[in-house]
């Protein structure tokens, strides 16, 4: 079945990518600021230099690690061909027309249907879904999440995920040694500008404890973009955007528990793995780890075939 509406699929791949860029670009600067302004008030860059350097060092060493942590954590297992040949057949097909090489597949024993990809390139990948995945959903329905997973791959999303939370490390740090110094009285030692650096310590303060709710909220803004271009991105991989959308729609309304989910881990999920958890007001969606499944939904079938 050919998509008529490649262009539809483009512009929404296309819209995602730019206001995920916009955002990168916004942490950027908003971590310049911070850096200025804190390096200002407390009269010292060194404090800068070593947040940064120290939060990069361990995000790097976590991106390369991230895998084998992700499926510990999960309880993941590995399997070989012989253990499932279809889905085996359904990950190689679609990685054929991805043009990326196959990703190691693993299984969770769990009830809800649900499925993730970590790894840190096409190279590293691993593709993991749950046996309540693989009972509930039919052939197409499946295609459908696999795709939407290797779209994460192909789509260097672990890649992007890696900087953001480089990013969000940085200005964690930067005001978590902001607020321990200033309450021992590190700031600028300028008597004649007592009261504006009076002021300034106020403001610093107060941009120290919102800046990482500001980062917290615009990290997982960005995880809720890559959903929906990886959404966009599998329909294309399938050519079939109703695979996806009903298999969105069976996930959604199983209310299993998926007992190995936690904070750490539970953005990396096609759906978010807490049942019964996420409301709907505007305030929660904030802090939501993906999209609401209603519109991922609608997009999808909103795609003309």
């Amino acid at each position: 079945m050919i998509i008529n509406s490649m262009p539809t699929l483009y512009n929404i791949a296309d819209s995602n990518v730019r206001k995920t860029w916009f955002l990168i670009t916004f942490f950027f600067v908003l971590v310049i600021l911070l850096g200025w302004l804190f390096s200002y008030i407390m009269d010292s860059s060194a404090i800068l230099y070593i947040a940064v350097i120290f939060s990069i060092l361990t995000s790097v060493s976590s991106y390369w690690y991230s895998d084998k942590i992700v499926l510990m954590s999960t309880g993941a297992q590995p399997i070989e061909k012989q253990d499932n040949p279809e889905l085996y057949r359904i990950v190689e097909n679609l990685c054929i027309t991805a043009g990326i090489p196959v990703p190691k597949i693993y299984i969770l024993n769990e009830a809800q249907p649900n499925a993730f990809a970590t790894g840190r390139d096409e190279k590293h990948a691993v593709v993991a879904v749950t046996k309540g995945l693989l009972g509930k959903l039919e052939k197409k329905e499946l295609e459908g999440v696999i795709a939407h997973e290797l779209s994460h791959i192909k789509n260097k999303d672990m890649l992007l995920q890696t900087a953001v939370v480089v990013l969000v490390g940085v200005i964690s740090i930067i005001t978590d040694f902001f607020l321990r110094i200033s309450f021992w009285g590190g700031n600028r030692s300028d008597d004649n500008n007592s009261n504006s650096n009076a002021i300034m310590m106020v403001i610093g303060i107060a941009v120290a404890i919102l800046a990482p709710i500001a980062a917290t909220i615009l990290q997982l803004s960005i995880s809720r973009k890559r959903e929906f271009l990886a959404d966009a991105s599998g329909a294309l991989l399938t050519r079939y955007p109703e695979g996806l959308a009903s298999a969105l729609e069976k996930i959604a309304a199983d209310t299993s528990q998926l007992r190995k989910a936690n904070s750490s881990n539970a953005h990396l999920f096609i759906s978010s793995p807490f049942k019964g958890k996420q409301t709907q007001s505007w305030f929660n969606k904030l802090f939501m780890t993906h999209p609401p499944m209603e519109e991922r939904v609608a997009n999808l079938r909103g795609m003309k075939v």
